[in-house]
């Protein structure tokens, strides 16, 4: 039996899921399984992950009914994780080679680690233009601004995934399905870890403002509110809850100077 099952959640990805793939074959820790969930996509992904599951045994290929979102996706993969640990993975980003190996390494020398996870970097078509920073430890605080830590490299124990119920399936938690496990798994008293290099290539979007809705904004207003209360952050905190509709209603040419200006500091910070 493998040690890793590697969740996947697939959707409309055809162009890019080979090459995400492709940087799993070339981990240099080959000790794992893929679990492959399609999300009733509209394109070529189902067949492309078929080709794949022919020519690899380690790759298990499941689909949902139809589509039904991320978080009752990942729940769907988990279901079929029989292994130590578990790691994610998006159909349109790029894992480093020696993601696995030094996540593995770590979570094996820090056995009170649950969950490890390291900083992103950002690309598009046009090249890199930002790279996150590792904070060491997830403190509670950390949970005010944003997540505590980048969902797709993190790599845990598939007890604590399971023991806190997966991923929540609610319309309120769609794109802050991460940040609310994270607060579950601080709630359950498992400890996170955010590394200090980057093993994982997230393709974004520089103009990313335009695509985030009302509604994405909404969820993740409720995920922190109801969060908050989860971790024991005091309530006069709550006012941290609503930056995300400040984020959405700020103009464009102020919200891009300063997401310029933040992906500037990142990158001087990592050089």
């Amino acid at each position: 039996m493998p040690r890793i099952s590697v969740l996947m959640g697939i959707y409309n990805c055809a162009p890019t899921l080979q090459e995400a793939l492709d940087s799993l074959y070339a981990q240099t820790y080959q000790d794992f399984q893929i679990i492959l969930c399609d999300d009733g996509s509209k394109d070529d992904t189902y067949k492309i992950a078929e080709e794949n599951a022919k020519k690899h045994d380690n790759i298990i290929l499941i689909k949902n009914d139809r589509n039904r979102g991320l978080n009752y996706t990942l729940n769907h993969c988990l279901e079929y994780a029989n292994t130590e640990l578990v790691a994610r993975m998006d159909g349109d980003d790029i894992s480093l080679p020696d993601r696995f190996q030094v996540e593995i390494d770590f979570l094996d020398s820090h056995p009170e680690i649950d969950i490890v996870s390291t900083p992103c970097i950002y690309f598009d078509e046009g090249g890199i233009f930002r790279k996150g920073v590792g904070q060491g430890d997830v403190k509670k605080m950390q949970f005010l601004r944003r997540p505590p830590m980048s969902h797709a490299p993190c790599m845990g124990k598939t007890d604590a995934f399971k023991a806190v119920g997966g991923y929540s399936v609610s319309p309120w938690l769609l794109r802050v399905e991460d940040y609310h496990l994270w607060f579950k798994f601080y709630a359950a008293g498992y400890k996170m870890h955010r590394m200090r290099d980057s093993k994982y290539m997230m393709r974004d979007d520089r103009n990313a403002k335009n695509r985030r809705t009302w509604r994405s904004r909404l969820n993740e207003v409720y995920v922190k509110h109801i969060g908050y209360r989860m971790i024991g952050i005091p309530w006069y905190y709550q006012i941290y809850a609503i930056e995300p509709l400040i984020r959405q209603i700020i103009p464009n040419f102020l919200y891009q100077y300063l997401r310029r200006r933040k992906m500037k500091k990142s990158l001087k910070l990592k050089k």
